[in-house]
């Protein structure tokens, strides 16, 4: 399996490949922040748990498709270099020695000050050497009981050779010595653990002198694993883990039909080419080198971690665990005053934009759009895109039963939305079976913009009329992430927006050269255009001696030539402040280059997601919210679209709660410097400021507004 890699030369960009600074080593760097918050005292411990999971979750995507791309690279000896001047050969090494570091310090931090803490809180992680009779007969049936049952053990001789390891899944590697009831003696077999089985399992209270009693599953296999190889002596039992390729690759303008190629190729993620082994610290020498040779590793592929080699399953545990003193304190998401109760909703809509600042404010007007249209007879059509969405989305239910009505109803769906393209193919089955109209976008660009349209029946001052309302996001519609993730969505019935969500829903549906939009910026055809207009304007008038600004807030910045056009500006004279969770490849505050640019990260308990672009052009103060980040893919290979805040009050308060709040803040925010090195900003401990808590408290529910149920 093939992997596509973001590549571009060097001669791409207007200025030298120094001035740019690598991807790959950009995510870890980000991740290194994930981990701070782990670290932090101040952080509850249970949230501190949490935070070091998500570094694994992410290291593994991260693995799965950065790593692997330059494994690809590696194995077809490309010379090729990116912006950063770095071959895939020289990244590859920089990477694995940074990521062996990050993966060292996670586990020092679980087992040398996590796992103690836990402990003090009466929250234990028995291990196998601490436990008393009664938990180990306790442990003793629930293997012979749970888990025994469901398991195979393969012994490796020449009828059974190395079994096909599924992506990510935990398996056993156990040495043993003597022979068997057909006298064979390998030496060695493999115990995979199915994935229906738990990794954490809770021991009842009354064996615990403790409130939380866990054991891991790999403590319970390793005590009797024994049973499963009766009359041989187990020397050494081994949890072992690897990491595949799972980028999928699909050469679209060959594929007559999409959605039956990626069905075909999906099972296929589970056992694409190795790129990471983890095993247990304590793996002899010996087995170590048998399973690199099984997945064609090499020593630096080998990460031997002091715990359990998945992480990602203990993010479970504090939702477990009844400790509200040990995780963040709750809040409910608040309501915007222009919408009231048990009102119509397209008539505030009909009123006013509305503007919803998520997971401060909630997500259910949303769901109460769709909702009420499904049901409201006037609502002739609704179509909508869907790039992530969840295997339980209550909008997509509603959308099934609006097709069920008898509304027109058109979904495009993405199927290319990387590891949700089976939830996205079983929706759109469904959607079918139901008589709507399914498309999947435009072969060769995925569809990342977030629209929806519903078109209504109303009467006007002249007779019946039909009048579009749209919903336009920053994030997906996943109710769920819309709990963790910040994001803007507008609602608004502005003639002229509406048009041009027509016309993208258009060229995604039917066929047609591009027109121009009104007021829409759309890629692939002139978002990266206007933004870098927009950027030569600022610079233009820093040159000419008036006013300027740029501000900018992303998850990732990567395009070299908009870098290029931040740099131009910056020497104009510009000052620009670039808020960036991610990935940023531009080099901050170098002398004569860059001196006007700032960069931060804003690191906390929410996940910083909307894009918000701040032009100052002039005293207009163009301010546009989008899906796209400034990268490549993005720009040339998406669909995506930035929609301008025009009501004045409302880009009052995208400016306030979208930019300026994360500007001061002095407790979450990670400046760069020019070395792509970033530093824990603190400010006065009598004057903290911290974006997210402060948008917590500013848009939380009052008594006269909605309340999330």
């Amino acid at each position: 399996m093939t992997t596509r890699t973001d590549i571009a030369t060097a001669s791409a960009a207007h200025f030298p490949s120094e001035n740019f600074l690598n991807r790959e080593l950009g995510i870890l760097a980000f991740n290194r922040r994930v981990l701070s918050q782990a670290k932090n005292p101040l952080t509850p411990l249970l949230e501190r748990l949490r935070f070091l999971c998500i570094v694994s979750s992410n290291l593994d995507e991260f693995f799965e498709i950065r790593v692997a791309g330059l494994k690809e690279q590696l194995k077809l000896n490309s010379v090729a270099v990116t912006t950063d001047g770095l071959t895939a050969r020289a990244a590859y090494r920089l990477v694995s020695d940074e990521a062996h570091s990050l993966v060292e310090e996670q586990y020092a931090l679980l087992n040398d000050e996590i796992l103690p803490r836990l402990a003090e809180e009466s929250i234990h992680f028995l291990r196998r050497s601490a436990w008393t009779a009664g938990q180990r007969e306790w442990i003793k049936d629930y293997f012979f009981r749970e888990v025994m049952p469901v398991l195979t053990p393969i012994g490796l001789d020449p009828s059974h050779p190395f079994p096909r390891v599924l992506n990510k899944s935990l398996n056993f590697a156990v040495e043993l010595d003597g022979k068997d009831a057909f006298g064979r003696s390998s030496g060695a077999a493999i115990v995979q653990a199915p994935r229906v089985l738990p990794r954490v399992i809770r021991l009842p209270q009354e064996l615990c002198n403790c409130e939380y009693g866990f054991v891991f599953f790999s403590s319970v296999l390793h005590a009797f694993v024994g049973e499963l190889f009766s009359g041989m002596n187990v020397l050494g039992c081994y949890q072992f883990r690897v990491t595949r390729n799972s980028d999928l690759f699909v050469d679209e303008e060959e594929v007559k039909n999409l959605r039956t190629k990626i069905q075909g190729e999906l099972p296929q993620r589970h056992f694409g080419d190795g790129v990471r082994l983890e095993v247990a610290d304590n793996c002899s020498e010996v087995m170590a080198d048998f399973l690199l040779s099984q997945f064609n590793l090499g020593e630096t592929d080998l990460y031997r971690v002091a715990g359990p080699v998945n992480l990602v399953r203990l993010m479970q545990v504090p939702d477990w665990v009844a400790r509200d003193d040990l995780k963040f304190a709750p809040f409910r998401p608040g309501f915007p005053k222009s919408l009231h109760k048990g009102q119509i909703i397209f008539d505030d809509i009909r009123a006013n934009d509305v503007l919803l600042h998520h997971p401060y404010q909630s997500f259910a007007p949303v769901i109460s759009l769709i909702d009420q249209a499904t049901s409201d007879p006037q609502v002739v059509a609704i179509k909508m895109t869907v790039y992530r969405t969840g295997t339980d989305s209550v909008l997509m239910q509603s959308l099934l039963h609006a097709a069920q009505n008898g509304k027109e109803v058109t979904v495009v769906v993405e199927l290319m939305a990387r590891f949700d393209e089976e939830a996205n193919i079983g929706w759109a089955t469904k959607l079918e079976e139901v008589g709507a109209h399914v498309v999947y976008g435009v072969v060769g660009y995925k569809t990342h913009a977030k629209m929806l349209m519903i078109v209504r029946r109303e009467e006007g001052k002249t007779g019946s009329l039909l009048r579009r309302y749209v919903h336009l996001g920053t994030g997906n519609y996943h109710p769920r992430t819309a709990r963790l993730y910040s994001d803007f969505g507008l609602l608004t019935s502005n003639e002229e927006i509406c048009a041009d969500v027509n016309e993208v829903f258009k060229q995604l549906t039917g066929l047609g050269r591009a027109q121009t939009l009104k007021h829409l910026w759309q890629a692939p055809f002139s978002l990266q255009q206007n933004i870098l207009a927009s950027i030569k304007a600022e610079a233009a008038a820093a040159v000419a001696g008036q006013r300027s600004r740029i501000i900018a807030k992303l998850n990732s910045l990567l395009e070299p030539e908009t870098i290029s056009a931040l740099y131009e500006a910056s020497q104009a004279g510009v000052k620009i402040d670039l808020i960036v969770r991610g990935v940023c490849a531009l080099r901050p505050g170098i002398k004569g280059l860059s001196e006007n640019i700032r960069v931060r990260s804003i690191i906390g308990r929410l996940l910083e997601h909307h894009r918000v672009f701040y032009f100052y052009a002039g005293g207009e103060e163009k301010v546009y919210l989008s899906s796209a980040d400034w990268m490549e893919r993005n720009f040339f290979r998406r669909i995506e679209l930035a929609f301008p805040i025009l009501d004045r009050k409302l880009k009052r308060r995208v400016i306030a709660e979208g930019l300026q709040i994360y500007l001061t803040d002095n407790q979450q925010a990670w400046e760069m410097d020019a070395n792509g090195s970033y530093h824990l900003r603190r400010g006065s401990p009598d004057k903290p400021r911290c974006a997210q808590s402060e948008l917590i408290e500013l848009l939380k529910p009052d008594l006269l507004s909605w309340s999330e149920p």
